[in-house]
């Protein structure tokens, strides 16, 4: 039973540090997924309607300065949106372009290629001609990296475009996957007949996360009252939601974890008593006190909880390494948005974890260390 109680305290403290661990791992990668292609903050022109087809504005070259020294402000990024239809080997398929110029992040992108390479603006002409698009798109139209293939823009007149995919990406979030190809702004730009400073948007990305209410709010008291700026949690809201019914998730299983490695460790401390009735009763006549005695066997339960913690740190931790560097245990991607189960692992989590769970524990022993007091030296050296 001892050996029981231990085991149950080595496999709970394991399941918590997992279970903070995948937590932490799968929030972080799909919040930085979502981040790295929309940006934390979106800037765009107040419409009505809610179609893809970016309104254009522009922000002047003193306001774009003053907007990039707000506090918290990491980059701001120009782009468009415009819908278009792709045509290739006798497939047609409706697509988003989103352009972007020379000066946005493609780390981000570079991230998600699964082959070729990020977009080239070192000459204005090809750029224009070169395009990303996502392995779904790819596969469904039966392309691959170097392709030309024809891209119908619906307006008037009717404009087309060809285009050769430098690269394919996998975001793993399928909604974009399947909407969304990358091109020039340029290209959109003249399509549209805008003047080279306008844009459909703007992406900005923050350097603290967890103040992105607070750093949207200043953008917008900072933005002429025609413009809106939009998080990319108000953007994504069932992605988001869905992240925090995890931490209610893990939160549930904290407990349970704690509740049976108590309930093993007091049953131990029970058997122990149990097994030792006699021992007390003795050392009861021979004149140690209640607390003394207690002291004892709350010291024997500190020491099989720390074995406990030990074993389950060695376990907890061994399993986190290994899936850290092998991604052992995969998930379904178009479920998940992620191919692999992601760890994070955070020594302060660790370390809260460990004491909390050695405290925890010996605080809930003091009840069944209680029944030392129960006991009497004469009924006890007659116990068999």
């Amino acid at each position: 039973m001892v050996n029981a109680a231990v085991t149950g305290v080595v496999l709970g403290l394991a399941v918590m540090i997992l279970s903070i661990a995948i937590l932490k791992g799968f929030k972080a990668s799909i919040i930085e997924k979502e981040r790295g292609f929309n940006g934390d903050i979106t800037i765009y022109k107040h419409n009505l309607n809610n179609a893809y087809e970016s309104s254009p504005f522009q922000l002047t070259a003193d306001s774009l300065k003053k907007l990039r020294q707000l506090p918290h402000i990491k980059q701001v990024s120009a782009f468009a949106t415009k819908p278009g239809i792709i045509n290739a080997n006798d497939e047609i398929e409706g697509v988003v372009l989103k352009g972007i110029d020379s000066t946005y992040n493609q780390h981000a992108l570079a991230d998600i290629l699964l082959s070729g390479h990020t977009l080239s603006f070192a000459d204005t002409i090809p750029a224009q001609q070169q395009i990303l698009i996502s392995s779904y798109t790819a596969n469904r139209l039966h392309l691959k990296l170097g392709d030309d293939f024809l891209m119908y823009f619906v307006q008037e007149p009717l404009r087309k475009r060809k285009f050769k995919i430098v690269g394919i990406f996998n975001l793993g979030v399928e909604e974009i996957d399947k909407t969304y190809v990358i091109g020039d702004i340029s290209l959109i730009r003249r399509l549209n007949n805008w003047n080279d400073q306008q844009v459909g948007g703007y992406e900005v990305s923050t350097t603290n996360f967890d103040q992105l209410e607070s750093i949207n709010q200043q953008i917008l008291d900072f933005l002429p009252i025609q413009l809106l700026a939009v998080t990319v949690a108000d953007q994504f809201p069932e992605i988001f939601e869905w992240l925090a019914l995890l931490d209610i998730n893990s939160q549930i299983i904290l407990i349970l974890m704690v509740v049976v490695a108590m309930i093993n460790m007091i049953s131990a401390l029970l058997i122990l008593i149990l097994e030792r009735t006699n021992m007390i009763g003795i050392l009861k006549a021979l004149g140690l006190t209640n607390v003394a005695i207690r002291k004892v066997f709350l010291y024997q339960a500190a020491r099989l909880i720390g074995i406990g913690l030990l074993l389950g740190n060695f376990l907890g931790l061994g399993l986190c390494v290994l899936q850290y560097y092998t991604h052992f245990f995969k998930l379904d991607e178009s479920a998940y948005y992620i191919s692999y189960v992601p760890i994070q692992i955070n020594v302060t989590d660790v370390l809260l974890l460990n004491l909390g769970t050695g405290l925890i524990c010996l605080i809930a022993l003091l009840i069944p260390s209680g029944l030392v007091s129960t006991i009497t030296p004469i009924k006890a050296i007659r116990f068999k």
